[in-house]
């Protein structure tokens, strides 16, 4: 048997498998007619509802919803399938060492507790942007807005074209058939349902997810002969690391660039993402946000143990013949699915319940980006430049439009994302275009009381241009070869098929562990630094700038400063410097006893 036929043999997606894919898009469909019709009889039972309160149903479930489901949003919102697919193959080729990525998520999660969430919640915000209106002026949030419209239109493409390579790999259908009509069904539930009906799809295609995945970890552990067999392989091969303490920047993974670079990488998508932030300000309380945030994270974490296994896993099953060497499997992040097909393909209906879930992971982001972009779209630009107030009718109609226009859009770039690399980095790379200078802005509004709006307008666009120069250049030294990264060990002496010239591998290659050499070290440019430092460098330069032209202009006093505005320990600190500026010290007038104050008023007089 040669490759083609092994792939062709390997595609044994059945009707039942099309079934369970089917259900799911039922499912989620019939989530969004029900909150849709939910909401129609409410508006009729309650004449008088505002358009606020219209708003707030759609947009943030009217602020009432429950930990428990927001949580689940959270988690199927964040772990697209990028993360399932992403995350199994970037362990398969390059070892164990981004798992460590796992102790910038805990501390990304208490400076979130801490510093961030306190403010946003306070405000009731419903578009995050919002805030920088308040904090800085008009110009910075209208450039706060775009930026996160295009930081989200880089990534959600990306989103939709990963599941439609696991539906590729099992059924060998077009990619470019599936991904319009998987996404119809995503579009019509979010235009119709608004916010509950995506955070409820959410929950069911978590729990989908999640039992794809730890069914496949079990069933194919047990094929492979136990987990001693899979950590033995992996420990023989290199795979399974210990911390890399290296100092050298250029390195794609060191305990440095996952805990230094991966913290601000986990804050861009968290602490000023609307996708999440919409969720947590759907929360009656800040203790119940702070709660949902602590559960989030439990969940991620899980996933990615769950992921990092799955990659262990695979190699052990191809550990004599690798099925990107041999082109068993077309691009790299077809990999899982390779293993899906493998060990479950004889049992009808779990590889339709795997498809299912990791389309389940794309749809819960796309559903939640465009919910987020039509919240932004209609604070920040429609009611911005309306020059009257928005009717019912009107608000229903845009942010309705918006969902359909912007996820028509999001499945033509689609085209464009199959040209490029492996989806992990890619979408990390190309989300720090935007959000790196958006976390700087946001960082310096809650925690530099000093920054005024005119330093953080031009922070973030040399930010915003210095990180496109920095991440296309990586993305074309990637492409042309000039950035190599070595991967682990493999093998391809042990398969049952034909390849290349259709000769018996054992013929071709006897005995022979193949390792791609590595490189020689190529002159140091910056942009060739890790990827996962990317969003740090353009948060630092959007601060740093910012603190430079606000000084130049001398635009930083502080007294001006809402200090609702600021993080609690900034605001403590503020509010103490205007308590010491407003009173002052009169322990040594012997009129006074020791220790009181006159206001400067008294004094004055």
């Amino acid at each position: 048997m040669n490759v083609d036929e092994m792939r062709k043999s390997l595609q044994s997606f059945g009707w039942v498998d099309y079934l369970v894919f089917i259900l799911m898009l039922a499912s989620c469909a019939a989530i969004g007619i029900y909150f849709a019709l939910q909401m129609r009889r409410k508006a009729k039972l309650n004449q008088n509802l505002t358009n606020k309160d219209a708003e707030d149903d759609y947009l943030v479930g009217g602020r009432k919803m429950k930990i428990f489901p927001i949580a689940m949003s959270l988690i199927s919102s964040f772990i697209s399938g990028i993360t399932l697919l992403g995350t199994p193959t970037e362990i398969y080729l390059y070892g164990t060492q981004y798992l460590y990525i796992i102790f910038a998520m805990v501390s990304m999660g208490f400076l979130m507790h801490y510093f961030y969430l306190p403010v946003y919640h306070e405000l009731k915000l419903i578009s995050t942007y919002q805030y920088l209106e308040s904090r800085y002026d008009k110009r910075v949030r209208l450039f706060g807005s775009v930026l996160f419209i295009c930081g989200t239109m880089l990534w959600l493409p990306i989103v939709i074209y990963v599941p439609a390579l696991a539906f590729n790999q099992a059924t060998g259908a077009n990619i470019h058939l599936v991904t319009p009509m998987v996404c119809l069904v995503c579009i019509f539930y979010t235009s119709v349902g608004g916010l509950k009906a995506v955070v409820w799809t959410d929950v069911v295609q978590t729990l989908l997810m999640c039992g794809a995945m730890v069914l496949i970890m079990v069933k194919g552990t047990m094929d492979i002969g136990g987990p001693s067999v899979v950590f033995q392989k992996a420990m023989d091969s290199g795979r399974i690391e210990a911390p890399n303490f290296s100092f050298d920047i250029t390195e794609r993974y060191t305990v440095w660039s996952l805990i230094i670079g991966g913290v601000p990488h986990w804050l861009k998508s968290n602490a000023i993402n609307q996708n999440m932030i919409q969720r947590y300000l759907s929360l009656p309380t800040l203790k119940s946000a702070q709660k949902a945030i602590w559960y989030f994270i439990t969940g991620v974490l899980i996933f990615l143990v769950i992921c990092g296994y799955s990659g262990l896993l695979i190699y052990a099953t191809y550990s004599e013949c690798d099925p990107l060497e041999t082109k068993l499997t077309k691009r790299k992040d077809q990999l899982l699915s390779l293993l899906v097909m493998e060990t479950l393909g004889n049992f009808p209906g779990l590889p339709g319940l795997f498809v299912a879930g990791v389309f389940s992971a794309a749809l819960s982001s796309l559903s939640t980006g465009l919910n987020s972009m039509s919240a932004v779209i209609l604070e920040d630009f429609f009611k911005t430049f309306a020059k009257k107030p928005l009717t019912k009718r009107q608000t229903a109609f845009v942010m309705r439009f918006v969902v359909v226009v912007f996820g028509a859009l999001c499945v033509a770039l689609v085209f464009v994302v199959e040209q490029l690399g492996t989806v992990l980095q890619l979408s990390i790379t190309l989300s720090s275009v935007a959000n790196g200078p958006l976390l700087g802005i946001f960082t310096a509004g809650l925690m530099i009381p000093w920054v005024g709006g005119t330093g953080a307008l031009v922070g973030g666009v040399v930010s915003l241009v210095f990180m496109m120069w920095m991440c296309v250049s990586a993305q074309l030294d990637l492409a042309s070869g000039v950035i190599k990264y070595a991967r682990k060990p493999y093998a391809t002496t042990g398969c049952n098929y034909t390849f290349v010239d259709f000769a018996p591998m054992s013929l071709v290659a006897e005995n022979i562990t193949e390792v791609l050499e590595e490189a020689s070290p190529p002159e140091f440019k910056l942009y060739s630094i890790s990827y996962l430092y990317y969003t740090l460098v353009g948060a630092l330069i959007a601060i740093v700038v910012a603190l430079a032209v606000t000084f130049a202009l001398g635009n930083h006093k502080v007294d001006s400063v809402d200090s609702t505005l600021l993080s609690p320990f900034a605001r403590r600190w503020i509010e103490r410097q205007r308590l010491n500026k407003a009173l002052v010290p009169t322990s040594t007038d012997p009129k006074l006893p020791n220790g009181n104050f006159k206001t400067l008023a008294e004094t004055k007089t």
